[in-house]
């Protein structure tokens, strides 16, 4: 029993040791947070590397040619350049911190108490990836906001999100998933 308490006890240690570092000052808030303009894609045809390739480009080349807006574009505010991305949506990181935590829990329990170190481990590394993940995201959302403020950026956040439209119907088109 006394090596579950301090085994619970120092898994919320380490959770609350790695909280602080994620906490920021109060900033203050945009009227409307920007579109998000990353295209997550998912082969659901059992397509190659070379074709999503192709198949990205094609759809890239037709989305800018039906919303009039290029995100490669040099002058395209880094916001709103639109990200293709065949990588993990936005909750990654609470289940990478879990699945993560839970290992820990279970490699530093003994035998028997396996369960619930993997358990508590779990818990602690969700509440950490949670927090790296939603800190990533105030900032980016934070630096978004900064670069959005006259007439000409809410046209171009129109734009990117016609852009974004395009490329997820095209890509839906030839057989994939988008998010």
């Amino acid at each position: 029993m006394a090596h579950n308490e301090s085994l619970a006890r120092g898994l919320w240690l380490l959770a609350y040791l790695g909280l602080p570092g994620c906490v920021s000052q109060p900033q203050p808030q945009p009227a409307s947070p920007p579109p998000d303009t990353t295209v997550y894609f998912y082969p659901a045809r059992g397509q190659g590397a070379e074709e999503q390739d192709r198949d990205k480009y094609e759809c890239n080349s037709w989305a800018v040619q039906q919303s009039g807006f290029d995100p490669s574009a040099p002058n395209t505010p880094p916001h709103l350049r639109v990200q293709v991305a065949g990588g993990p949506p936005p909750g990654a990181g609470v289940a990478t911190g879990a699945v993560a935590g839970a290992a820990l829990g279970a490699a530093v329990s003994r035998p028997w108490e396996a369960g619930q170190g993997a358990l508590l481990g779990g818990l602690a590394g969700a509440i950490i990836g949670g927090a790296a993940e939603s800190t990533a995201a105030e900032r980016a959302r934070q630096q978004a906001a900064a670069n959005a403020s006259n007439a000409r950026a809410a046209q171009l956040e129109s734009q990117a999100l016609n852009f974004r439209r395009a490329m997820s119907a095209c890509l839906e088109g030839r057989g994939y998933t988008v998010r």
